[in-house]
């Protein structure tokens, strides 16, 4: 669908931009036709050119209101296709009867992210999603075109459990460029996110007899409940500003832990060299390294961090998805284990499902061995960088006294309160009455730990953000006042 030629392209008349304005007033009356229906998906925007001649502005006025739409997911440039809107903006929220059933927030359960999913809001800070507007979606198509061109009628048949050898080869190579890990695509095996990883993992584990792998404090609740789950204890080690303190590690005496050591979630700290050398001590005397690199490729400020699975191939089971990076929608990950551990896992993989879809892994190695997956690694980088700033510099506005984590990297930031004495469970369930999501840091914390919350940045637009923070500045000075 093409707007009409003319002058008279939603009858903008720029005479009512105010003074200085003319950029956001004209992302604003493009945002309204999109949202309105006036501007549907698909549609094709005017050429930047042709648009400032139409309203006689400067082109770089057209172009910043173009890129601010962008920004917010709203619109996305396809080259010589133009400029087409690919996404509407968020109806505001209706007034409605309760919900039912409101989430526990003091108490998780462990359906907590499917219940807070389930709740309508107008901002949603839920870390560990990217931005999903950014989904490469025409490169999929052709990727999968080609994949389906190419296949013959044996490649429709039910394929190896441990996953499709050109999936493995070109994770294994992956892996290698931009990780450091010289793995043996024998050794991948590709499993539906990195939860099923660890679900494969628990159940090896526990058969060979063990019966605790040590996490991360604080360390990820959804992680935590998903080794609970199969029967694992999960003892705290305590996380600082230098990582994981292996010393503690030891003290435990537990056979086994689960790292996420590039960026720890959710304090976003690296383990730095002299941790890592402890800890491959530690792993030499027996120990077994869970990684969980379930963000690396997202970094802004520092250089790459090596993965241990680099330094340590017989003592780590590492594990990766596309979650973070294209979509979790996808439900594909990889899990490279030890040689010794191969076998058992990818029994535990045919007994799990008899092995993921192939065209799908098919479709994910033809991004990977075509470079588009960099492509878009790249492109979303940048975004995520302008949102992760707009995050940043409203804080700053409206939560100063909040210490901000984290920033150098991943697609989240923790903020925490020191000196105070307030709940995050009652500041993160307030929000959410304002109909703000965003996660208690007390629900990634086994031990006791100073107030703070765990806030997602990449799915949301940079308005969204800056209203969002505004909203739970609102709501700490309201507390602090209270007090």
């Amino acid at each position: 669908m093409n707007p009409a030629p003319g002058s008279d392209f939603l009858e903008l008349d720029i005479a009512a931009a105010p003074p200085g304005g003319r950029a956001e007033w004209l992302a604003t009356a493009l945002r309204a036709a999109i949202a309105d229906g006036r501007l549907p998906v698909g549609t094709r925007l005017p050429p930047t050119r042709r648009l400032a001649a139409e309203l006689n502005v400067a082109r770089g006025t057209v172009t910043e209101a173009y890129r601010r739409l962008t920004d917010d997911g709203h619109i996305e440039g396809r080259g010589r296709a133009g400029t087409v809107v690919v996404a509407a903006p968020a109806a505001p929220p209706r007034a409605a009867p309760p919900t039912p059933v409101r989430p526990a927030l003091d108490a998780p359960s462990d359906a907590i992210f499917d219940e807070m999913r389930a709740v309508p809001a107008r901002v949603d800070f839920t870390p560990g999603v990217p931005d999903l507007a950014a989904f490469p979606r025409a490169a999929w198509l052709r990727a999968e075109r080609a994949v389906l061109d190419a296949l013959v009628p044996t490649d429709l048949g039910y394929g190896e459990p441990a996953g499709h050898p050109v999936l493995r080869r070109a994770v294994a190579q992956r892996l290698g460029r931009t990780r450091g890990i010289r793995v043996d695509p024998a050794d991948v095996v590709v499993v539906a996110g990195v939860a099923q990883a660890l679900a494969l993992l628990a159940q090896v584990l526990r058969d060979r007899g063990i019966d605790a792998v040590a996490v991360e404090d604080p360390g990820s609740l959804g992680t935590r409940q998903q080794l609970q789950a199969w029967g694992l204890a999960t003892p705290p080690v305590p996380v600082d500003g230098r990582g994981a303190r292996i010393d503690a590690l030891r003290a435990l005496g537990a056979p086994a832990v689960l790292l996420t050591p590039a960026h720890q979630f959710p304090t976003g700290v690296v383990l730095d060299g002299r941790r890592r050398r402890e800890l491959m001590a530690w792993a030499a005397g027996g120990g077994l390294v869970v990684e969980d690199d379930y963000d690396a490729e997202h970094r802004y400020d520092r250089t790459p961090v090596a993965a241990l699975a680099g330094m340590l191939p017989e003592q780590v089971c590492y594990t990766g998805s596309v979650s973070k990076l294209l979509a979790p929608a996808l439900r594909m990950g990889w899990l490279v284990v030890p040689p010794r551990l191969r076998d058992v896992v990818v029994t535990a993989r045919r007994r799990a499902d008899l092995g993921g879809p192939a065209i799908s892994q098919l479709v994910l190695a033809h991004l990977m061995d075509s470079g588009e997956l960099d492509r878009t690694l790249r492109h979303v980088r940048t975004r995520h960088r302008r949102r992760r700033d707009a995050m940043i510099a409203a804080l700053r506005e409206h939560l100063p006294t909040a210490v901000v984590h984290g920033a150098a990297a991943g697609l989240h930031l923790t903020v925490t309160f020191p000196g105070t004495h307030l709940s995050d469970v009652d500041l993160a369930r307030a929000a959410l009455e304002r109909g703000v999501k965003v996660q208690p840091l007390s629900w990634h914390c086994q031990q006791p730990r100073e107030p703070g919350l765990v806030l997602g940045y990449a799915a949301a637009p940079t308005a969204v953000i800056r209203d969002g923070v505004a909203a739970l500045g609102e709501l700490l000075s309201g507390y602090s006042s209270a007090r």
